[in-house]
């Protein structure tokens, strides 16, 4: 799924290729994704800005704001007159003459369309917490006390923290040298601060490194993310940690893949 990082990379890509231009026509091959009276609105509007919140990106057009969540396998993809694909479930006819395709293997990818005013007072925006980079280390650690889940489930409690997925959680509870399941109430204020300041740290590299691909994932045109090459537990299971040389280990954490080091991280 791609988290933060990938769904800034399409946000800024897609930006520099489709702001100012209008939305002509729209295809919905899937009407469960999107009903015609939501594409009917679309019609005539022009992309004036975008923007990203968590895991969402948000056109921003001339009357009305546009938001896309990508879910498990939501791509964007630029093309003129070539043959729609299988997947390509919603198509944008631009004023250039190009579309843009909505993509997804899954059909999980959902839309919504706000008047501008509330776009950001009723779900699903207002149901967000902050993302890293706004979050204060004490009201994180505040909001973690609420909680007896593991810091793992609550890393990526999207209400407590936006933006955090599976893979960037397990980096982030790594370099804080927290175990994925310490109960969350248990962090302390010191280990609160790590996970948030470490965090956007390591949230800023993989912006930088174009976001991580993993197995499917290719954000928007084809850009492929670089963070993957400096992973430090994810998805390295019995490989040698690079910090202590234990073996890197695995644990299930609310139906989600936690890879850690037992040595780095004591529970």
């Amino acid at each position: 799924m791609p988290e933060l990082p990938e769904v800034e990379t399409v946000k800024e890509t897609l930006k520099n290729k489709i702001v100012g231009l209008s939305i002509q026509k729209v295809d919905v091959y899937y009407d469960k994704m999107m009903s015609k009276a939501t594409s009917d609105r679309l019609v005539g509007q022009q992309i004036i800005d975008m923007n990203r919140l968590g895991k969402y990106i948000i056109f921003n057009l001339t009357d009305l704001d546009f938001i896309s969540h990508l879910r498990m396998e939501g791509r964007y993809f630029i093309k003129a007159d070539e043959p729609i694909l299988k997947h390509e479930h919603i198509v944008f006819h631009l004023s250039n003459g190009q579309t843009l395709r909505y993509h997804d293997t899954r059909k999980f990818g959902t839309f919504d369309v706000r008047e501008k005013h509330e776009t950001y007072l009723v779900p699903p925006l207002s149901k967000l917490g902050l993302e890293p980079f706004q979050m204060d280390p004490m009201d994180f650690y505040h909001r973690l006390k609420k909680s007896k889940k593991p810091i793992k489930t609550a890393l990526l409690d999207q209400t407590i923290v936006a933006g955090i997925g599976n893979i960037y959680a397990d980096e982030i509870l790594f370099a804080s040298h927290v175990h994925p399941l310490r109960r969350a109430d248990k962090v302390t204020k010191k280990e609160a601060t790590w996970l948030i300041e470490r965090g956007r740290g390591i949230l800023e590299s993989a912006i930088e490194a174009g976001g991580t691909t993993i197995r499917t994932y290719v954000s928007s045109l084809g850009v492929t993310g670089r963070f993957q090459l400096t992973l430090m537990v994810h998805q390295r299971l019995d490989e040698q940690c690079y910090i202590c040389g234990d073996q890197i280990r695995k644990v299930v954490v609310g139906g989600r893949s936690s890879f850690y080091c037992d040595t780095c991280q004591k529970r």
